[in-house]
């Protein structure tokens, strides 16, 4: 698959749902705690500074956009889309932007809050949403997910798994993800990875395979995917007596990814 195809995909994992335009129309934006998920499992929490996050709700934009390179800023991310009047804040910090519709907004939580309390507000043209608390944590690891809660992944080739080309046993493979927290060198808010940038706790991530810890040796690289801001991947070998679609986690000590995830994998 050509960088071209990837890009495309990847893309697809952080804008969901497109819809249709709709009118401009004057409203508040709507939406209740419960409403923010991180963008991977879609579940309320956890999530942490670097996350990409959705916030589902009503009168959220005036329509619907999607991010494209003509919007970013330099090498930034978009804290305002074109026409759609919406932006998103952290602690009065704007955070940016890769999708927004009426009903949906995919941002990525900025980078350099600390973990800790924190509080949203959704602004429509200065007609300010309600306030939600939120508590980041250092990271929220989990990864993205398809049909079937198989996780979002490539092999070596960059062609994405499927029924028909699923890994096997000592393939590498790239699994997609977010919340995997700071990195070096650090990159600024809504900035774009130009190269591989590592996690900061490299030496303290792990990842389980059917129950077991991978050798550090064969996590070949877990970091920011490049071009993105918020979209990490992890390169693993897997272990050769990997059992056919296998639970697969990652984390650091206590802090774990959702179980029941798998990787499509035939022997």
């Amino acid at each position: 698959m050509d960088s071209c195809v990837r890009h495309g995909c990847l893309m697809a994992l952080l804008m969901l749902g497109l819809a249709g335009q709709h009118c401009l129309v004057a409203q508040t934006p709507a939406y209740r705690p419960a409403d923010l998920v991180n963008a991977a499992s879609g579940a309320p929490g956890p999530l942490a500074p670097g996350t990409v996050a959705t916030l589902f709700g009503t009168g959220l934009a005036y329509t619907t956009r999607q991010q494209t390179a003509d919007d970013n800023t330099g090498n930034f991310l978009p804290v305002l889309l074109p026409g759609t009047g919406v932006r998103v804040f952290f602690n009065n910090q704007p955070a940016h932007l890769y999708y927004v519709s009426p009903t949906q907004i995919n941002f990525v939580i900025p980078v350099n809050l600390a973990a800790g309390k924190a509080e949203l507000d959704v602004l429509l043209d200065g007609r300010r949403g309600p306030t939600v608390a939120v508590t980041l944590e250092t990271e929220a690891p989990e990864f993205f997910l398809g049909e079937g809660r198989f996780i979002a992944a490539t092999n070596a080739a960059n062609q994405p798994l499927t029924p028909d080309r699923p890994a096997q046993p000592g393939d590498v493979v790239v699994l997609y993800a977010t919340g995997l927290g700071r990195t070096i060198p650090s990159l600024m808010a809504g900035q774009l990875a130009s190269q591989a940038t590592s996690i900061a706790r490299l030496a303290e991530f792990r990842v389980q395979i059917d129950g077991r810890l991978v050798e550090a040796e064969s996590i070949l690289y877990a970091g920011l995917s490049p071009g993105f801001a918020g979209l990490y991947q992890v390169n693993v070998r897997i272990p050769s007596d990997a059992p056919a679609d296998p639970e697969v986690r990652m984390g650091f000590g206590s802090i774990s990814s959702q179980s029941g995830t798998r990787l499509r994998l035939r022997r």
